[in-house]
This record gives C-alpha cells, structure tokens and sequence, in this order.
C-alpha cells in the first residue's frame, strides 16, 4: 500500500464500542469499520475531516456493532458489507436489544454479503478477509496494509465471549489458531472494545492464548 493510512478510532455507545475509520491522507477516501452507535458522532467527525467513505464493513452483527449503519449508508450512500453467517445474529438485532434493555434502532440491509475470503478492493484501499468464527457464526477480520481489524474474536488480554447465542468456544479457539499462523506479529491489532495491542505482545501476557 503505496500512501499514508491514517487510522480513526471513535468510542461508541454504552457498550463502549471501537468505530474505526481508516482513511488516505492524499485522497481521503475512507472505510469504515463496525459503526456501533452514536451515528451524529461518527456522521460530525466524517464530515468535520472531508473524509469520502466508500464502504462499511463489519466484522460481526452483534447490537453494539452495528447501531450507525443505517445512518451511515443513507447519509453517504455507501454499500454494507456482511459475512453471510451473521444473518442470524443480524436478524435477531431487535431481541438482542430488548434483552440489554436498550431501544432497537433500524436493522441495516445489507448490500453485499462476504461468501469466501477473496480480498476486498475499493479504490486505493486492499482489504483481505480471514474468517474467524467463534464469538459470532461469521465472524471475520479485515487486514490492511500494516492494520489487523478483529472484531470482538481477541482483546488485549483476553478473548471474545460466546456465551451468546451463535457462539462457539472450540470454534473461537481454532479462529485464533488460524491468527497467529496467519498474521504477522508486529502488525497492529485493534479490537472492537479497549486498546489497540500486537500478537507478539498478547502471545506473552494473554493467558487465552498461552492456554489454547
């Protein structure tokens, strides 16, 4: 990837969720990366930076992830982009709402459904999926350039839940199998709750990890 990426995180809703907008410093096209919620935040900073978002791209359907898609797709008339597998958690959006005791906003549609793990290319931006299932049925990450987009499948110091519906905790433990063969260990991991982190830092001190 031949020009600058800049990455955005912008912290929303009650759960606390990472939005992350990665965007060109030369041509300020942008993605944007599981808007959670509080969609005027996210709608203010687009707008206040001239970002030009070309898509959404979510790495699970989980409520707290997904609160601002609709707003974002209407606002900028991007397309949003979906593992197929998620269907069941995107269609349950409304219960999952009602069982935290929050309002459910508008289920998003989506536009384009993720089927095999071929890259993503808008404009200058090359995305490339790896299907990681276990917290969700499917979820994915997103790696580019030097930037590994993981959803809720590894925190810093921990692991994702899957004590919710959809959730699979051999399935997870082979997810993050398939990461540490699979990514670099010096590339930046950001997560969709808390700080950002590397492997080679969590393979030492995430005692998930030490364990599987």
């Amino acid at each position: 990837m031949k020009f600058e990426l800049i990455v955005d995180k912008i912290v929303t809703g009650p759960f606390q969720e990472n939005t992350f907008i990665i965007s060109s410093a030369r041509s300020k096209h942008a993605l944007v990366i599981d808007p959670g919620d509080d969609e005027e935040l996210i709608v203010d900073f687009i707008e206040t930076k001239k970002i030009k978002p070309l898509a959404i791209l979510n790495t699970h359907a989980h409520l707290d992830h997904i609160g601002a898609v609709c707003k974002l797709k209407e606002q900028f008339s991007i397309p949003f982009y979906l593992h197929k597998k998620e269907r069941m958690i995107l269609d349950n959006y409304e219960e999952s709402c009602k069982l935290f005791g929050l309002t459910p906003k508008s289920k998003p549609a989506v536009d384009n459904w993720i089927l095999d793990q071929k890259n993503l290319v808008f404009k200058e931006f090359e995305v490339r999926i790896i299907n990681t299932p276990g917290h969700t049925p499917g979820g994915v990450c997103y790696e580019v350039d030097q930037h590994i987009f993981v959803g809720d499948t590894l925190f810093q110091g921990s692991i994702g839940r899957t004590d919710l519906p959809g959730g699979n905790l051999n399935e997870l433990k082979n997810s993050l199998l398939h990461i540490i063969d699979t990514f670099s260990h010096e590339k930046t991991i950001h997560s969709g709750h808390g700080n950002d982190t590397k492997l080679k830092y969590e393979l030492i001190s995430n005692p998930f990890l030490n364990s599987i």
